[in-house]
């Protein structure tokens, strides 16, 4: 949704009252589609997809893009808010109309990302501009210094690795990369690793371990390249070589999911003693697309799939896959990296120091129980 070009402040009250009405019209309509589904809690899985779909199952389905699109209708409101404060005399009878719609839009906004279903939880996941982990390391991180190539092949740039500062001890730091723009995201692979990608994050780990140096892992990945050039350099290979090595080395391996985190390009780099995942972010050995083209050779149903992966942190942290769930800026981490950084700092530190008091034998036997007890449920 474009800015609105309208300067008069009247009008731009009237253009703001129109958005907030149609914004809070989708809102009671979600309240009641949450109705509907408490008192219907069938979820897709174990049906088909026909029998799964309800009317807005299909639309939505159809158009994976309403998420984004409500998105774009409160960021305009904002402006348009923000735009009515700057016009408006802080005397005038107009600005106490303008405070109230700030916090009808507030409200709103809570509403709005109370209820995220795993859909709408996956388009926050891939938002354009989330955090990726060169935004963590700067705001998080001192002296970051990378490391470049695998010794073998060359330097992939949708992975990278170096040593840092954190909180006054020497730490490695190792993450996906996606980009910004278009040229950004060419060059980074659209964060998609290719082996020399994997055995470079490795050699870096295997470099910290050597020195005792902790591990923080960032890790934002639709997916390890699926391309032949990478799997005539031996993808699989690197990824359970990586799976294999990163749960024996000798010091603490603390692993944040950002964003996706996709298949087994994300599980090369993310077996780690604690496993946190923000609050907006997704983890799951597919993409919903890729499930729904498998399951119903129809990726329109993608949504339908993501309900079925239990793909969210919460689903994650039900079935004990991660430790904790890292809460967002209200929102979503791409409206403020920030905040997202100061709410995961503190998380971070506490994990190190818990680990750090571990002797290494009881880091790798804690390790080893912890991926050993993943799964149990499913013989329950």
């Amino acid at each position: 949704m474009k800015d609105s070009p309208v300067k008069d402040p009247i009008e731009r009250r009237k253009l703001a009252r129109k958005r907030l009405r149609r914004l809070q019209a989708l809102a009671r309509q979600r309240r009641i589609e949450e109705q509907r589904k408490k008192e219907n809690p069938e979820g897709p899985a174990g049906i088909t997809a026909e029998e799964g779909t309800t009317p807005r199952t299909k639309r939505a389905a159809a158009a994976p893009g309403k998420t984004g699109e409500r998105q774009l209708e409160i960021d305009a409101l904002e402006r348009d808010v923000s735009e009515l404060s700057r016009l408006t005399d802080p005397d005038n009878a107009t600005a106490a109309d303008v405070s109230r719609i700030r916090r009808e839009i507030e409200e709103l906004k809570q509403e709005f990302y109370a209820h995220l279903d795993s859909w709408q939880r996956l388009q926050l996941a891939r938002h354009p501009q989330r955090p990726y982990t060169d935004d963590f390391i700067r705001l998080l991180f001192e002296d970051f210094s990378e490391i470049h190539g695998d010794r073998g092949f060359a330097d992939d740039p949708a992975l990278i690795a170096g040593m840092a500062w954190f909180h006054g001890k020497p730490v490695l730091v190792a993450g996906s990369q996606k980009g910004r723009d278009t040229k950004q995201r060419v060059a980074r692979n659209f964060g998609q690793a290719k082996p020399e990608g994997y055995r470079k994050a490795l050699r870096a780990m295997q470099l910290a371990a050597k020195f005792r140096r902790a591990i923080f892992v960032f890790v934002d990945t639709p997916g390890a390249y699926p391309g032949v050039d990478a799997e005539e350099r031996g993808q699989a290979e690197a990824i359970a070589h990586n799976i294999r090595e990163m749960s024996r080395l000798p010091v603490p391996i603390i692993v944040t999911i950002t964003g996706e985190g996709g298949s087994g390009g994300a599980l090369a780099i993310a077996i780690g003693d604690r496993v946190f995942m923000l609050e907006n972010s997704v983890y799951s050995v597919i993409s919903p697309e890729g499930c729904a083209s498998i399951m119903w050779r129809d990726a329109g149903k993608a949504q339908i799939a993501a309900e079925a992966l239990k793909i969210t942190a919460s689903n994650l942290l039900e079935l004990k896959l991660i430790d904790e769930i890292v809460p967002e800026p209200e929102g979503g981490a791409h409206t403020d990296h920030a905040a997202a950084a100061q709410l995961l700092d503190p998380v971070l530190t506490r994990s190190l120091d818990e680990l750090s008091r571990l002797s290494t034998q009881q880091l790798l036997d804690q390790r080893y129980e912890k991926y050993r007890r993943m799964g149990q449920f499913f013989a329950v």
